[in-house]
This record gives structure tokens, sequence and C-alpha cells, in this order.
């Protein structure tokens, strides 16, 4: 324990969690004291979108198939204006972060209570942080009326997530609760929840690699992802999280596999800061060094390793360290705006984390 001295505040969702939790959707919207549902889900999920509205009879308003990543403002207004025009008194967000992020900036501007159904790792539904991205950049924030009223996490609906985007929704996850690790608001609680989730998702993705359809791994994943989830919604975010931020929305880099290749790199800058972060972080992937195991972990379930392959131009890596080092997060190392530009070289490049002077 880092402290004694700490202040937690839960933030609480109803979950329900277990294969064929589905069933249950109805009783949930009513446990809401809702009555009309608009649905919402991405292009990709739209098959899934269209079963729940069928499940959902009566009770589905609409289904709006158009989420996307880092939610665009435009978008969130025109999904804002059909929710009202439908007369939904509530939004049912199918699917992963881009879902659940739209949803979360309906909510932001109305009363509608957003029932989560995640069909991805990524954590969101566990937060009361929403970005929206208008002229190019991405604005975040914190606000408790976009927190899910209620999560239902059905592993059966993630058993076709592809290989590929189980790996890099994963490995997302772990950046929430690693990063939860050295937040300046850290406790002791959280810490515990961190700790796990990391331990959870670096066991189950190995297995979604092997078995992609077996609903143990899956299960587990899913509970690795309400865990740092959990952490994310509790405690601030540092460099990682701005470094992301950065590369999607200024640059239009896929969420999940943003997140995947800066994390170890961002690892190893804070790696002499927050020691026992590392030390934990390292424990539960089973690995000497936190940042080389983050690393290691990523190449072993052939993750992505390099912002090249995610579409980066080297000749945006200048300007993507103006923006990341001109209004930082918090950090528990200093930002220093060369650092910043060598990390990301490093992970431009795909290279192993380096070894930074103290």
């Amino acid at each position: 324990m880092d402290s004694l001295e700490f202040v937690y505040h839960a933030r609480t969702s109803r979950v329900i969690f277990g294969d064929g939790s589905l069933n249950h959707l109805e009783r949930e919207i009513l446990a809401l004291n809702a009555e009309r549902a608009l649905v919402i889900c991405s292009t990709e999920q739209a098959d899934t979108g269209r079963e729940i509205a069928k499940r959902l009879g009566q009770r589905c308003a609409g289904l709006f198939a158009r989420a996307v990543m880092h939610v665009p403002v435009e978008l969130a207004r025109e999904a804002l204006a059909a929710a009202r025009e439908l007369k939904a008194d509530c939004a049912v967000v199918v699917g992963g972060g881009s879902a659940i992020g739209l949803g979360k900036a309906i909510a932001l501007e109305s009363e509608f209570p957003i029932l989560a159904i995640p069909t991805t790792y990524s954590g969101s539904e566990m937060t009361p942080i929403f970005g929206i991205t208008e002229a190019a950049l991405k604005r975040t924030g914190t606000d408790v009326r976009v927190l899910p009223k209620t999560v239902i996490y059905d592993p059966s609906l993630s058993t076709t997530l592809p290989v590929g985007l189980s790996v890099t929704s994963g490995m997302n996850a772990i950046a929430h609760a690693a990063e939860g690790l050295y937040a300046r608001d850290r406790n002791p609680v959280t810490s515990l929840m961190a700790e796990e989730g990391i331990r959870a998702m670096a066991e189950a993705l190995p297995g979604i690699v092997a078995n992609p359809s077996g609903i143990e791994a899956r299960s587990k994943a899913l509970y690795g992802s309400w865990l740092c989830g959990t952490v994310l919604g509790n405690v601030g975010m540092a460099l990682h999280h701005k470094l992301c931020h950065t590369l999607g929305g200024s640059f239009d880099l896929p969420h999940a596999q943003t997140h995947t290749v800066v994390l170890p790199h961002a690892l190893a800058y804070n790696r002499n800061a927050a020691p026992q972060a590392m030390e934990r972080i390292a424990r539960a992937l089973n690995a000497n060094d936190a940042a080389v195991g983050m690393h290691e972990f990523a190449k072993r379930i052939g993750a992505p390793l390099s912002l090249k392959e995610l579409g980066m131009r080297h000749e945006d890596l200048e300007r993507a360290a103006d923006i990341a080092a001109s209004n930082p997060y918090w950090n528990p190392q200093p930002i220093d705006r060369e650092k910043i530009r060598a990390l990301l070289q490093d992970a431009f490049d795909g290279v192993q984390p380096r070894t930074w002077n103290a």
C-alpha cells in the first residue's frame, strides 16, 4: 500500500454478468423506468444491433448503426436529434468504445439513461469519461451523467470478435489499469483491481488466440475489462492516454491499436518515477520488467507493435509531439517535449522500449 491517506469515490453501475445474461435485457430496461430504447451500434456491429432491436420488439424506438471512432461532434448531434424524434427515453449501446462513446455523448446533452452491452474489452462502459472530436481535436471530460446505469456482460456476444481486435481491445483495457497504478489519485482499492485486471487479461488473451470461440477465455477477458474499466473510471489519466488521445483525435489512428502500440513505451518513460506500479504490472504479467514485458506480451499474442503499421506518417511525429507536450495530463515523470518526440519515434518504429535516464 502506497499510503494510508487516500480518497475513494465509488461510482457504481448495475452489472449483470454471465453467459446468457442478455436474456435479462427487457427486465433491465424496465428497471431503468424506461420504455423505448434507441439501439446504438457501429456499422460493423449492425447485425448484432438488429438482433438486439428484434429482441426488444415494441420497446425498440429505432436503430442508429453509425457509431464511429472518436465521436465526431456532428454525429453526436445527429444521433441525439434522432433519439428525440423517435421519442426514445433510453439508449441501449451495443459494441465497443465507439458505440458506448456515442451513447455517452447523447447522455451528456439529455437525461437518457444508458444500458451498455459491451462486445469488446475497452472498459468504457464503466467510466464517466467522454470524448468528442471537433475540428480534428479530441476533447475529453468527466461527467457522472454519461456513466451507464446498467451493464450487461454476456461473453457469448464477444465470441465473434475477430482475434486481432480482441487482442488490441484487451491491450487497451490493460492500459487503463496500468496507468491507474501510478495515477495521482490512485488508492489501495483501485490498485488491487488494476493488478487483478491486468492479470486476468494477460491470462485471457492467449486463450482467445488459441481458441477464439472459447467461453472461458472470453469470460475472463470481460471480467478483466470490467476491472480495468472501473479503475479508469475512478482515477485520472496520464501520459499514455494523452498520447493516444492525440494520435487518435488529431491523426485518426485506430483507438485500441494505438493504445496497444504506445503502452510499453509510456511505461518505459515512467519506469523510474513509479517503481511500485511497475513492480505490480510486471508481477501481473509474470515478467521481470513492466515495459519490456508488455512489449514481449504484445508480440507473443500477435498485436501490432508500431505506429507505422497503423498508418501514422513519419512527418507527423513532430506535430504529434507538439500537441502532446503543449497541454499535458498530470504524469509521474515530468513531460519533456524532446523525450516525448523520441518516445513517439520508438513507437513508430516498433522497437523494444528503451531505458531512460533518471
